[in-house]
Parts: structure tokens; sequence; C-alpha cells
């Protein structure tokens, strides 16, 4: 089969540790480019990929031979810029999350790929986090009966700004903030379990005085009847549950995070860990219901499978592993949240 040429825009956390290994991982994709304006990383680029030719500027690699696929993992604000050069070059992009800083301008992206009919996706990997996808059989076998209440939480202790951390100090209109952050992870998690969204109300704080949301709370009414209850924050010294899900015939508690975030940081790739995506035994979520309580062995996280479905999209010309579209939805939810909260009502959609 031939590789498919991977170009990587950003070298950053994303580029550098969630999107390069995962690609190097996947059988068909090779990282060709590296296109990174900062000196100090693209030493450490071509170190860590010498077989990869390492730009200073998209330009650049618009000049070279023209990549088969765009990743894009940059900051938030330039999202749109670099895939809409992707889409007029003809080369099909995904997006790190959020696709953009506002639904309009993802919604217009959107439109703009499928007037050129060039593919376009989100990487939206916490979709296939353990504790997803384990609570995806559940639902499916019908161990919790009708869902009644989700409640999901990304929550860290970090009291102190990181004035070297954008997202932390950066205005929401120029994305920075939870919100863009943790919480775009929420929100699409709770609507690919349970659907579109009619009710929105959220509480929003900028609580260590920088111009960026690090406080969030967000509740969700679903078409279904289900109630999402989500939680987003920097400034949490008690860490709750990860999840917490209420059914009519039992419940399902997981405490820790899923985690493959913390196998990249330490530089493991799911190609050569035989224990990728696995919780340790002491981590397994539980089925609770009463005082009744047993774990509940959990299906493995599998970030890699974003960039197996996008190889196969690419050969057989399947659809995309995140609708794009489902991407504008997301932000749609997050502008009424910040509406919500603004002016202390519940939002209809």
């Amino acid at each position: 089969m031939a590789y498919v040429r991977v170009a990587i825009v950003g070298y950053g956390l994303a580029g550098r540790v969630f999107h390069a290994p995962l690609i190097t991982a996947t059988d068909g994709l090779d990282v060709s480019a590296i296109v990174t304006s900062d000196s100090a990383r693209a030493r450490q680029a071509a170190a860590e990929h010498p077989e990869a030719g390492v730009v200073p500027s998209i330009e650049d690699l618009w000049a070279a031979t023209p990549p088969d696929l765009v990743v894009v993992a940059t900051a938030n604000a330039s999202h749109v810029p670099i895939a809409s050069a992707s889409i007029d070059h003809g080369v099909p992009v995904v997006v790190e999350k959020p696709a953009a800083v506002a639904a309009s301008e993802a919604e217009a992206l959107v439109e703009r790929a499928d007037r050129a009919s060039v593919l376009l996706s989100v990487f939206q990997n916490r979709r296939w986090d353990t504790d997803q996808l384990t609570l995806r059989r559940l639902i499916e076998e019908g161990a919790l009966g009708r869902i009644t209440r989700y409640e999901s939480r990304f929550e860290r202790w970090r009291p102190s700004l990181d004035p070297t951390k954008p997202r932390e100090n950066l205005a929401p209109a120029e994305g920075g903030g939870v919100l863009l952050d943790l919480g775009v992870h929420l929100v699409d998690q709770a609507l690919v379990l349970f659907g579109p969204v009619t009710e929105v109300y959220a509480e929003i704080e900028s609580r260590r005085g920088a111009p960026a949301e690090d406080d969030v709370f967000i509740a969700l009414r679903h078409a279904t009847g289900t109630t999402s209850h989500l939680h987003a924050s920097a400034v949490t010294p008690s860490i709750a549950p990860r999840l917490r899900v209420q059914g009519t015939e039992g419940g399902f508690l997981v405490q820790n995070l899923d985690p493959q975030e913390a196998a990249l940081r330490a530089g493991r790739r799911p190609d050569t860990d035989p224990k990728w995506g696995r919780p340790e035994e002491w981590e397994y979520g539980r089925l609770i219901a009463g005082e009744q309580s047993v774990p509940v062995p959990p299906e493995p996280g599998d970030w890699p499978r974003f960039y197996e479905l996008l190889r196969d999209a690419l050969r057989d010309g399947g659809p995309p592993p995140v609708d794009p579209r489902d991407a504008v939805e997301t932000l749609r939810v997050l502008e009424a949240a910040r509406l919500a909260a603004r002016d202390r009502r519940v939002i209809v959609l």
C-alpha cells in the first residue's frame, strides 16, 4: 500500500506529543513534513523525524511537493486560515480541536471543504477514551437502563497562571480558556452519546485573573431527555470522579482519566506498547446499584483509531472519522453556554 505523506503544521504539545506518534504508529501513514517557525522545535522535529522535511512556514510547504494530508496543530485562532489554505490547494486536512474559535467560522470552513470536495475532519480523539467506549458498550447492553443523568469532568489543579501557555492567558475570542479546550471534548462526548441539545445552562468564571475562562460548569438537556452535567476546570483542588452516569437500572462510576495522554507524554507509542489504552485493574470503572458494586472490564482506549479510520477514508473515499459538522454543533452549544452564563438564564436551542 502506498504511504500517505502527512504534513504536521505546528510542533508544540499537540503536534509533537499527540499527532506525530499516532501518525507514525499507523500503517500507511508517514510524517513527511513538519512546519514550525520555532528554531528549537525545528531542531527537535528534525531529530525525532529525520525522514521529514522541516520548514518554517506554510508557504514553504506549498512551494515543495504538496503532501497528501495536512494536520493543523497550531494555536486555536490559526486553525481556520491554515485549514482553508490546505483546502484551496486541494489537500485533505485534519484540524486539532476546536475547529475554529466561533461556530460561524467552523461552518464556513465546512462549506469551503464541501465546495472543493476536499476531506475535512476534526481531531476529537477523546471519543475513543476507555471510559467512553466502555460506557457505550454498557448502554448498548442495557446494563444501565435509560440514562437519566451523565456527569463528566476534566478537572485540574493549577492555581497559578503559566505565562508560557497562551491558552491560559488569551481571551476566548482569541482562542483561550478551558471552554475551547476541555469544554470541547466534554460537549462532543455528550453529543455523541445522547444526541442533540435543546436547553443549555452554564456558569463560567475566570478565577485566576486572566481573560481566559478557567472554571466552567455546563448543564445540557438532550432531546432524548438525558441531562448532562459537564465540568471543566484548571482551579479545582479536590478532583471529583472523571465520570458518573445514572440510569434507571444502574450507575457507572469511573474515578480516573483515560491513560493514553499520560502514555504519549511519557514517550510511549501504541504500536510498541502491548497494554496501550488499558487501565490498571484498580482503575476499572464500577457498575453500581445501591449497595451492589462490581468492577467493569474496560474497553481499551483507542486514540489510534482516529488515524486508522482517516487512512481508510483517504484510500476508499469513505466518511472522515469525525464529521466536521459535529464540530460546528459543539461550538454552537459552547456559544449558547457563554450566553447563558452572561445572562444567567437557560438558553433554548
